[in-house]
């Protein structure tokens, strides 16, 4: 499967937004959707007819009442398998619905299926299996959150996809399916670095290093470097940095402060940096944030 193209993230009034619902339609056998991946956890709600999902170099088939589960940053194309009208739901959101860099470590095992590339042991749920629960009206009334978009539509659709995802791992686990990630990481480890996550929650502002924590961790800086990806999944220079840009956002829309104030407040050492790091985060500068939420 060709490797496909990185989809920009959906805006609305030019913010990047964490939430994009949309119903997708086509006719007989063709490409509905040319390969892509992006950032975003995707559930595809097939209304009518019948898909084709290729998947990380799978063929996943689902027709009529199925769902879809793909996760972030997997490559995937659909294709039309009949004849007929295709037709289907996508609910796309950011990871951050679901984690957040502030919740205990522990909590993480139920979100890492679901961020990590080839690891969910289900990508379809059959019409069989969901007929009868809440999923079919949780992504109904999220599409139609979205579009109508009335005050407090995001709370809503957040909302939706907990409970969806929620019953999901409880299906999962009903079947004899389980994530030990955590579990099977020392415990006295865990505890060292949920440590770390609850100092930064209040000392982010500061200069921190990596070196710093694995020295409060009494840890030498290569393992606390090693043992927080295998737990977090992502280094500790990404991690502070995600840290600081929400706080950034809400300093953004609350307050009158320059950006270079901000940058200072936040725990970066120059604008310039914290401007990079900020359109890393966002596909967008803080001054436009700024403007645009504002607006």
């Amino acid at each position: 499967m060709d490797k496909g193209f990185k989809e920009q993230k959906y805006t609305i009034n030019g913010i990047p937004s964490q939430i994009v619902c949309h119903i997708q339609k086509g006719k007989g056998k063709v490409e509905l959707c040319s390969p892509h991946y992006h950032d975003y956890i995707e559930l595809l709600y097939c209304l009518e007819g019948a898909l084709n999902v290729w998947l990380n170099d799978r063929h996943y088939n689902a027709s009529q009442g199925d769902l879809v589960l793909i996760n972030s940053n997997e490559v995937h194309q659909i294709l039309g398998l009949t004849d007929g009208v295709h037709e289907y739901c996508v609910l796309r959101f950011e990871p951050e619905m679901l984690y957040d860099s502030s919740q205990s470590i522990f909590e993480t095992k139920y979100v890492l299926p679901f961020i990590l590339n080839n690891t969910s042991p289900q990508k379809v749920f059959t019409n069989r299996e969901i007929c009868t629960t809440d999923i079919p009206r949780l992504v109904h009334d999220s599409c139609k959150e979205f579009i109508e978009k009335q005050y407090g539509y995001e709370l809503a659709i957040r909302s939706n996809i907990c409970r969806i995802f929620l019953w999901i791992l409880r299906y999962w686990n009903s079947s004899g399916i389980d994530f030990q990630t955590v579990q099977q990481t020392n415990s006295e480890n865990v505890g060292k670095i949920q440590m770390v996550l609850d100092y930064l929650t209040t000392h982010y502002d500061e200069d921190i290093t990596a070196l710093e924590m694995a020295n409060r961790c009494g840890l030498s800086y290569s393992y606390f470097s090693r043992t927080f990806k295998q737990i977090m999944k992502r280094n500790f220079n990404d991690y502070l940095n995600d840290v600081r840009i929400k706080e950034a956002e809400k300093l953004l829309m609350t307050t009158k402060d320059s950006i270079t104030e901000i940058a200072f407040q936040v725990g970066f050492s120059s604008a310039s940096y914290f401007i990079h790091i900020f359109n890393e985060h966002k596909n967008i500068s803080p001054t436009q944030y700024r403007k645009k939420s504002l607006a």
